[in-house]
């Protein structure tokens, strides 16, 4: 099977290269406002936003910088198909402007696709482990003016649409889709503690990679899994450094990414070193950890998969089907994949 890949060096407030109802899925991480790294980006995008931060007014500015992603939002309302799923990695913001405070990003960004006709289902806290030395701020060990520490993340699940995709009894996309069952124990859990990954951060890169917050491969990889049926689309407007893309490939998926650096779309293509073996490796890992959930765990196992020498817990299991990459031609506007099963 093939899958496509467009990357577009563009403004995702305007994604002319897709047609209306054309995504199954986007999986994005947006640059979170208020958070300081990103003055620079929404300040470009609108001189409002830095006339409220030069006037110390954070809640003007706040607003300002969610003024600029509401206009990719409508964008995206535009592109998704009805029942498609939305899901957005979003960190709220601490900052001192005149006083020390807590923007709430996660809920006016779940707000603005509610606004969109899109339904919220429930979501994920990140819980990402920390290495810093000092958790406390304010006046630290005494009372009250100490400050929670904020490390975790929001993955806001959102609908377009009350209704969810149909599809045609036993589609076997769809099942060959399908996720093991404990698996889906795991993945469907709404705190996730075991993806390791830091704060957003400018990358050790310089030129015009720096404008990028990578997040770590498993949580794009995972959502996809999770909403999107094999030979879907996913879009990625916040295209950053690609990871989107890769889990992608990796989940016989076809993407699309919008990304204002042309440096970051041009450098996409040394990421893609060593995509097939990586692909590989990611497939052959779920399998092992199936086999070794099979070997630990006391449950009972009433079916064969089809294509692997394991029982599974369900018959939906049954057709899984896990893929490689086999090899990617670039093309003028991206890359195709070519992908092959894992075998037993």
């Amino acid at each position: 099977m093939e899958t496509t890949h467009r990357v577009v060096a563009d403004d995702a407030r305007d994604l002319a290269a897709l047609d209306d109802d054309s995504v199954d899925l986007v999986v994005t991480s947006p640059p979170y406002p208020m958070v300081e790294m990103w003055d620079d980006l929404f300040c470009n995008l609108d001189p409002a936003v830095g006339d409220a931060l030069d006037a110390d007014d954070g809640q003007r500015a706040y607003d300002a910088m969610h003024g600029a992603l509401d206009d990719v939002w409508d964008e995206v309302a535009r592109v998704v198909a009805p029942g498609g799923i939305a899901c957005l990695d979003v960190g709220d913001a601490t900052r001192t402007i005149e006083n020390y405070r807590v923007y709430r990003n996660h809920d006016r960004v779940a707000d603005a696709f509610a606004e969109r006709g899109f339904h919220p289902l429930p979501g994920v806290l990140w819980r990402k482990p920390t290495n810093t030395a000092a958790k406390f701020m304010g006046s630290g060990t005494l009372p009250p003016n100490a400050y929670v520490t904020l490390e975790h993340e929001h993955l806001l699940v959102l609908r377009n649409g009350p209704e969810p995709r149909d599809f045609p009894p036993h589609d076997p996309d769809r099942y060959a889709a399908a996720y093991f069952w404990e698996e889906r124990n795991r993945w469907f859990s709404d705190v996730w503690t075991d993806v390791r990954g830091r704060r957003q951060s400018l990358p050790a890169a310089s030129g015009d990679r720096e404008r990028s917050a990578a997040y770590p491969f498993e949580i794009p990889y995972r959502l996809i899994n999770m909403y999107s049926v094999r030979d879907d689309t996913v879009l990625d407007p916040f295209w950053g450094t690609g990871t989107t893309t890769l889990a992608a490939m990796a989940s016989a998926r076809s993407s699309v990414g919008y990304e204002l650096d042309d440096g970051l779309v041009e450098a996409f293509a040394e990421r893609l070193d060593g995509i097939e073996a990586f692909s590989a490796d990611v497939a052959r890992e779920r399998l092992e950890r199936h086999r070794k959930f099979v070997h630990e765990t006391d449950t009972t196992f009433d079916y064969d998969a089809t294509h692997y020498d394991v029982p599974v817990k369900t018959k939906r299991e049954r057709d899984i089907r896990l893929y490689r990459v086999r090899d990617v031609d670039a093309e003028e506007w991206g890359y195709r994949a070519r992908h092959e099963p894992i075998e037993k």
